[in-house]
């Protein structure tokens, strides 16, 4: 599972930015662990949600990215619980915007067939 996590995330695997546990290092860094977090939870909330507007699943990114510029552009170092957190809404982000282009498929599909029959 690790080494597949690695693989999928490509995960830089920095040990100053990744989480331990019992001596051990986690497979992926705080950030991934945040967007593999955010993948379930916006699964599950896209449950009872339904599927949101692209535009706030897009804001959702936004934490994330400011986070990412302002520590590459500075010297500011972000810590593992900011990464975590931002990570937490990108990957949330990230499946309500799957589901969206999903759902817009499936209507495409749908008014194609429609439209031919």
């Amino acid at each position: 599972m690790a080494t597949f996590l690695q693989f999928a995330f490509m995960c830089h695997r920095r040990p100053d930015r990744s989480f331990h546990c019992r001596g051990k290092q986690f497979p992926i860094c705080a950030r991934c662990t945040g967007i593999l977090l955010g993948y379930f939870i916006g699964y599950g909330s896209a449950f009872f949600t339904g599927v949101i507007s692209v535009y706030y699943a897009l804001l959702l990114c936004v934490p994330l990215i400011i986070d990412g510029v302002i520590q590459f552009l500075t010297s500011y170092e972000s810590t593992n619980l900011r990464r975590l957190f931002t990570g937490i809404l990108t990957g949330a982000g990230i499946i309500y915007i799957l589901l969206f282009i999903g759902s817009q498929t499936v209507r495409f599909g749908t008014w194609i067939v429609q439209s031919l029959f």
